[in-house]
């Protein structure tokens, strides 16, 4: 992936810290609301306990992924004029980054596709779509956050939709979308080519599936449980997601996302899902 779509926090000014709202949970340790600064956060926006967050109960902030949203809104749209030399620019700063987020992501999404094999009759349309959606990112601060964001992914996803089933076609895989499957009992299930667009797999026990070509656009991984899987060119898989999942050596991942480096380590104990900030679910 271009390297413009990976978080880079030395560009940013801390805006997922501060923008985003989080509440007290097993993913965060305290409340916070949006465009009040975490109390983490630094003054130059590094975090104060980055290499801890996990044992300091902020897990939530380690699977949250801005897909670059927060350096180009820090770096592009505002200039590199940050909210604390500039306090009249933090709410408008405050607003962006959100919605910038989701136009990012869409250009991941995007990006994947053109990437697709399967997905060649649909180039012309997926190139037009990404150039649209890349200068939508450029646009002023009011005009990001004046779009009609639902529309436009709306437009999105329906391409998106067209490309997931060409590259399912043949597999024979379940059409499984949005489905409720919370800890759900699929070690060993063949998910090849599977449509889990949105599905519910929150504390799932999915040991050596097959999720080969299954379209994970949306689904919600937290605490599922990926030790030996085979995601083997599963589709729209975001690291977020993976993040947000339990893993091990034997998982395999496509090549655009790395392993946790949590997966390496022996869980403290099972910790309870929950719908905050950072879970990286997005129903699509």
């Amino acid at each position: 992936m271009p390297e413009e779509l990976r978080a880079d926090c030395s560009r940013c000014f801390g805006l997922c810290c501060v923008a985003l709202p989080f509440a007290a949970s097993a993913d965060f340790a305290v409340s916070k609301d949006a465009g009040e600064p975490c109390r983490n956060l630094l003054v130059d926006f590094r975090c104060g306990i980055h290499d801890s967050l996990r044992d300091r109960g902020f897990p939530g902030c380690t699977v949250f992924d801005c897909f670059g949203a927060g350096q180009k809104v820090s770096q592009v749209t505002f200039a590199g004029r940050d909210w604390r030399a500039e306090p009249g620019s933090a709410g408008r700063m405050f607003r962006v980054f959100p919605a910038m987020r989701q136009l990012h992501e869409l250009l991941w999404y995007l990006t994947e596709a053109l990437r697709l094999p399967p997905a060649r009759e649909l180039r012309d349309q997926l190139a037009a779509l990404l150039e649209e959606t890349e200068k939508l990112t450029h646009g002023g601060a009011e005009s990001i956050v004046e779009l009609d964001l639902a529309a436009h992914r709306d437009k999105v996803n329906a391409l998106l939709l067209r490309t997931s089933e060409l590259v399912r076609a043949g597999t024979g895989g379940r059409d499984r979308r949005g489905a409720d499957l919370i800890g759900g009992k699929l070690r060993g299930a063949d998910l090849r080519g599977a449509s889990l667009r949105g599905a519910l797999l929150i504390g799932a026990d999915l040991r050596g599936a097959d999720l080969r070509l299954a379209d994970l656009i949306g689904a919600d991984l937290r605490d599922a449980d990926l030790s030996g899987a085979d995601l083997t060119g599963s589709i729209f898989l975001t690291q977020a997601q993976v993040n947000a999942a339990r893993g091990d050596s034997a998982t395999r991942l496509p090549p655009s996302l790395t392993r946790p480096a949590h997966w390496n380590r022996k869980p403290s104990g099972k910790r309870a899902p929950t719908g905050k900030r950072g879970s990286g679910r997005r129903r699509s």
